[in-house]
């Protein structure tokens, strides 16, 4: 692991926004979304996919394009245990993407495949790996444990997001723009007051902040009082941010009462959240962004639970209107380039394992981040 200061650097990035690796696990859906019931279309990193269960319950998901003449199987239906069939001329597929079935022939050409992709099922999504299908490990899933375990409680949603993957991965690896984006909810001046930390290794960058002795912003007062009634006082407060490869980003957020110990690990005296985010790039200007929050404290209590999604709900809505125009000022400015200062260090770091999985793909684009400045040790 190697951890990195708050140095200021005065290198540049070129706006152009990074491609997409495919060695790599992406959320498809939700794993209430796909069913044996009906046929989903949902493009992944360019792939638009048909997904389906099979009826034994098995996740799939194929290329959503037939041999025959490239008819969406998304728009076809489900047939027997596992096949699914061409809403044009009837061609039947299994879940290997197989033709099982031709119309007005026994003799089946043994071309007729559509790519099936690697499925996995965890943490309350179906992860979908676009790439070379030897590598698809399930062991590389990103740890998303607080969406199943008994110990968190939460809900969630899906943004259909109208900007380059990257762009949202920027704006959660640095959290200082809640101050000015979310003024109302979450934001505070101290965002850009405190100092943080840097650390990262070949797959994961994360980024430490705590301000301690502070105001809760009403967000946090809201939520400490929910679980402490009556509430007042100064807080410490904390967010640290844990990305790992491509595109996961979960996020340890909370308060406690100031003074009780919560930096040195005793948050009873605080409430503690998880932000789960997970994103798949669709196209080079659009993106899937999965997101729940979770929280430790209250598990029996559905209102806060719907409370608080819907407060985020809120507060995402916020980032998304910033991230539409943003990428509208890129596609404006294609010739112009990202200065970075010292709060985008966690996510030059990002683009920086971004980078490397492209060029390992041969994928790599002309334009390259530099590496952050930054000093560094063991």
């Amino acid at each position: 692991m190697t951890t990195s200061t708050t140095t200021s650097t005065t290198n540049s990035t070129t706006a152009k926004l990074l491609s997409y690796p495919l060695n790599a696990w992406y959320p498809a859906g939700w794993d209430h979304e796909i069913t044996s019931k009906g046929i989903i279309s949902r493009t992944i990193a360019g792939r638009p996919l048909a997904l389906y269960r099979t009826q034994d319950g098995h996740p799939v998901a194929l290329a959503d394009a037939c041999w025959h003449r490239l008819a969406p199987l998304s728009q076809g239906k489900l047939m027997g245990r596992d096949e699914i069939q061409c809403p044009y001329h009837g061609l039947r597929y299994n879940s290997a993407g197989r033709c099982t079935a031709m119309p007005a022939q026994e003799t089946l050409n043994p071309s007729a495949t559509v790519a099936s992709y690697p499925v996995s099922e965890r943490y309350r999504y179906v992860w979908v790996w676009l790439g070379d299908p030897t590598l698809a490990d399930p062991a590389l899933l990103p740890d998303m444990h607080q969406l199943e375990s008994d110990e968190w409680a939460g809900d969630g949603e899906t943004i259909h997001a109208p900007c380059n993957y990257q762009l949202v991965l920027d704006n959660l690896m640095d959290l200082t723009h809640e101050e000015f984006v979310h003024s109302s909810s979450i934001g505070q001046e101290e965002l850009s007051e405190s100092e943080f930390e840097v650390t990262h290794d070949e797959n994961t960058v994360t980024v430490t902040r705590w301000m301690r002795n502070i105001d809760a912003p009403p967000f946090w007062l809201k939520n400490m009082r929910d679980r402490f009634p009556g509430f007042e006082g100064k807080v410490d407060r904390w967010q640290i941010i844990h990305y790992t490869f491509p595109s996961t980003i979960c996020i340890d957020v909370g308060v406690a009462e100031a003074g009780t110990g919560a930096p040195e690990g005793d948050r009873s005296r605080g409430v503690n959240g998880y932000v789960m985010n997970t994103i798949s790039p669709e196209t080079d200007r659009s993106c899937h962004y999965f997101w729940a929050f979770m929280r430790n404290y209250r598990l029996e209590s559905q209102l806060i639970t719907t409370q608080l999604r819907n407060g985020v709900h809120g507060v995402f809505g916020e980032d998304e209107a910033m991230l539409q125009a943003q990428q509208a000022a890129i596609d404006a400015n294609p010739d112009h380039e990202f200065y970075n200062l010292n709060i985008d260090m966690g996510g030059m770091w990002v683009r920086r394992l971004l980078e490397r999985a492209l060029e390992a793909e041969g994928r790599s684009i002309a334009a390259r981040a530099p590496a952050p400045a930054a000093s560094s040790k063991a």
